[in-house]
Order: structure tokens, then sequence, then C-alpha cells
């Protein structure tokens, strides 16, 4: 057995990432709601749950809200659908998106003015003169904020990147329909008491590659893409079979793939950013790593 086989075969991953940055961001949020009338909550589909920053459900309090599923052509709609049900009976409209083709966001602005109807006509009895619909947008790193901004305004407004942590400060721009959109770099929260939803965040890119273990990262993806999709596993790097040991599939990708080191030793780290690259592309298959079913109530 190999070092790194060994190695893989015994670490435990654990993930806890906290920028000061974001801290910051957080008190922006919280001294900025009151200059907004709606928070756009923008979540990643593939995983609803874990993308979700409990942090934002106190801060956001009773301002009304919409949850946006980005990256949904990433995810099967039976899975979507179960997400927007989930959301629906907690009394939060969730749409599904894809901030990179501009799909679904002829939706954000209709619902934007459905909510604030009642905002606007306050303020018309007060005899206020009228102004656009102001609103927030909230979500973790990596999740495709810049990019929804960019589509809902028609311009590259915000600097946009595979990489978390790309915008920074504070941002009002306008966008379609009269409205302003208050912009704010990603937020996460300081402690994951879940190590399942660090995960989650790792494998989509939330957080940082550049400060995990890849290898073993790519491992537990690989162990988590053997439960739920094991057939999309077989097809996308043409294995025989998907064995029940992640190390063992992980050697198997490696040799179809070519990953080889000397001595015939398998590259563990070019497996797992493969891997954990074509599931972010979606290459691997459309594949929702949580259920509303796994979120206690």
């Amino acid at each position: 057995m190999s070092y790194n086989e060994e190695y893989l075969r015994n670490d435990n991953l654990n993930i806890n990432w906290y920028p000061g940055h974001m801290k910051k961001t957080r008190e922006l949020v919280q001294d900025n709601l009151k200059l907004v009338d709606i928070v756009i909550e923008l979540l990643d589909a593939r995983i609803p749950y874990s993308s979700k920053n409990p942090d934002i459900d106190q801060l956001v309090g009773d301002k009304p809200r919409i949850v946006l599923l980005n990256k949904s052509d990433l995810c099967e709609k039976k899975d979507l659908d179960g997400w927007i049900a989930y959301y629906a009976n907690i009394g939060i409209k969730a749409i599904p998106i894809n901030a990179m083709t501009g799909a679904g966001v002829n939706k954000i602005v209709t619902e934007c003015k459905d909510l604030a109807g009642e905002i606007m006509k306050k303020y018309a009895e007060k005899g206020r003169k009228a102004r656009g619909i102001r609103l927030m947008i909230v979500g973790v790193p990596n999740v495709g904020k810049s990019s929804l901004i960019n589509k809902l305004s028609g311009r590259k407004s915000t600097q946009t990147g595979d990489r978390p942590g790309v915008t920074k400060g504070k941002q009002w721009v306008k966008i379609r329909g009269n409205m302003e959109l208050l912009d704010t770099p990603g937020i996460l929260w300081p402690k994951f008491d879940d190590q399942k939803v660090a995960l989650n965040l790792a494998f989509t890119r939330a957080i940082k590659d550049e400060i995990l273990d890849v290898e073993t990262l790519g491992l537990r993806l690989i162990e988590k893409l053997i439960v739920l999709a094991p057939e999309d596993l077989k097809a996308r790097y043409k294995l025989d079979e998907v064995y029940d040991n992640g190390v063992d599939t992980m050697e198997a990708i490696g040799k179809k793939r070519g990953f080889i080191l000397g001595k015939n030793e398998i590259d563990y780290t070019r497996v797992a950013t493969t891997v954990l690259n074509e599931f972010r592309e979606g290459k691997i298959g459309k594949i929702t790593l949580e259920n509303p079913d796994e979120v206690a109530e």
C-alpha cells in the first residue's frame, strides 16, 4: 500500500473556514437591511440546505424574501420540485434559475413586483414620491450572485470568477423593472456544526480548494456519488463496477484515465481534481447532493 493510499484510507477531513471579511459582510447586511424592500436569497440548487446560511433567517427577520435555486440546470427536475415544495410549505417562494443563461430571471422581476406591491401602495398613500423597488442579494461564496446581477442589469456590472470571494464591498446596481439591487459579497458563517454541510460547500467550491486537502475532498465526493449516482459514475469514467470502498473506486478511475505516476502508483491528486471539476461542471450527471427529507424540522 502506497503512502497516499494509506493516508486516504485513514484521514478524517475537518473543515472550518471563516475569513475576516465575512464578519464585515455580516455587519454590512445587518446595517443596510433597512434600505431595502425585499431580500433575494440565492442558493445552490444542488445543495439548497447546505448553501443556506442559517444567520440569514435571523438577520432578515420578517423582511419579504425570495429564494432562488441557482444552477438548476445541474439538477433533475424532480429534485428541484421537491425543494420548491419544501419552501412553499414554509411560506417562501422558491424559483429555479440559471444565472449564466438567464433562465428563470424574468420570474424574479415579476415576483419582486408582486411582493413589493403593498409596500409601494403604502408609499403612495403617504404622499411620498414613487421610487424603484430596492432589493438586497445574499448568498454563500461562488453561488452565482455576480452572474445573476449581470443578467438582471443587462451589462457586465460586477466582477465574476469561478472562485469564492471575488465580489468585494457594497454596490447599488440598477436592474430591469425599475429596481435597484444592493449587492453584497458572499457570506459564510463562523462554525460548521455539521461537517456534511461543510463538505457540500467544499464540493461546490463555496470554500476555496486552496485551503483544503483536495485528495481527501475528492475521495469524500466519490464516496457520496457511489451512494447517490453510481450509474453516472460508472458511465462517466467507463468503470466495470463501482466499489463500495471509495479508495478502490478512486483507483479504478485513475487507471481508466491513465492518471499513473512512477512505479504504477495512482495520481490521487489528479483523480480528485478531475472528479471535483467534472462534478461542478455537470459532466458526471444531474446530481442533487441533498433532499428535503434530510432536513430536520
